[in-house]
């Protein structure tokens, strides 16, 4: 995670796949978060914010890999990376 002194804030590179690449419009970008807010909530409620009812419908059931690990719950700490994956059929 990028952090920078002078803003305060935390660059994340997130990664949009299948439906949540539809959703977003791109394969990926970098994000800027507060470096006091740099949660998976935070991130959750920006993507929704610039993206709309088809991104919350993807985070609402789809979810999130941080450090290569699913993570779903608001409070976890963002890495420099999170990829997020819509939800996936079968079994």
């Amino acid at each position: 995670m990028a952090e920078t002194a002078t803003t305060g804030t935390t660059t994340v590179l997130v990664r949009y796949f299948a439906a949540a690449a539809e959703a977003a419009g791109v394969e990926e970008e970098r994000l800027e978060l507060a470096a006091d807010a740099a949660t998976l909530g935070a991130l959750r409620n920006l993507l929704v914010d610039r993206y709309g009812p088809p991104m919350a419908r993807v985070v609402a059931s789809g979810s999130f890999l941080i450090n290569g690990v699913v993570r779903r719950d608001p409070e976890t700490r963002v890495g420099a990376q999170v990829d997020v994956l819509p939800p996936f059929a079968g079994g």
